[in-house]
């Protein structure tokens, strides 16, 4: 397969992820309630170790070891700090009634453009190598399944229909294809390599400034430990990826 249909592929298996929020619908709230935060802790792994363990490492052979890396590392934490400081793009991963219908078309707006984003950064990293594209993949699809769960929940809470939420949450999950096919045809006349520096820092600013504060708010031990462990499985997981 080339590489465009690998992206064209993974960026549609992406988008189906935005349909997981209709298992909300399927699990009853106490035992979603369980499952939410452990998925956060594991996606946050995921992240912080797609970041450390494949897209620094990748950057540096493909950059050399030189401050240029490590300056597109820091622009897309900061970036992604501004877009949540100044635009209130965040990732709630909440499932409580209560979100007022004004903010569901927010949500809708902020997710089609950071899926826009992220396949723009998971398009370059498959023009780089397969095997590292299946591999950022996978740490931010991670990241997607409560996202969407917990988004599906907001709108359906802020009034939309079951039917209505998951056709248009759907609909903005489309942009991540898109964003791997614009990063495609832009690869023929510039050095897209940047962008996957730019995509390690986006992974550890989602992963350690968004998702672990979410499973820091327990006080309960066991409950911590949980989350503590789901988080190391996510990294172990993208470490083992790596041999």
């Amino acid at each position: 397969m080339s590489t465009l249909g690998y992206i064209i592929l993974f960026g549609l298996a992406m988008s189906l992820i935005a349909l997981a929020g209709s298992l909300t619908l399927l699990l009853k709230q106490e035992v979603l309630d369980k499952l939410l935060l452990p998925m956060v802790a594991f996606a946050a792994g995921s992240l912080i170790g797609g970041a450390l363990f494949h897209m620094i490492p990748t950057s540096v052979d493909k950059m050399g070891n030189s401050v240029a890396v490590y300056l597109w590392l820091a622009a897309g934490f900061v970036t992604f700090l501004a877009l949540e400081q100044f635009l209130h793009w965040h990732h709630s991963h909440e499932t409580q009634p209560g979100a007022r219908e004004p903010l569901t078309y927010l949500i809708l707006i902020a997710d089609g453009l950071h899926n826009l984003i992220g396949g723009m950064f998971v398009g370059a990293t498959f023009l780089i190598d397969v095997r590292l594209g299946v591999t950022a993949w996978l740490a931010a699809a991670a990241h997607e399944v409560p996202q969407e769960m917990g988004d599906f929940a907001i709108l359906v809470h802020g009034g939309w229909s079951q039917k209505g939420a998951l056709f248009f949450n759907f609909l903005s999950a489309l942009t991540f294809p898109l964003g791997g096919i614009l990063v495609y045809a832009a690869s023929t006349t510039i050095d897209v390599n940047f962008l996957v520096p730019f995509a390690a820092g986006n992974f550890l600013y989602i992963g350690a400034a968004d998702l672990i504060p979410e499973i820091k708010k327990s006080h309960d031990l066991q409950t911590n430990l949980i989350h503590f462990v789901t988080l190391l499985a996510g990294m172990m997981v993208l470490l083992l990826l790596r041999t």
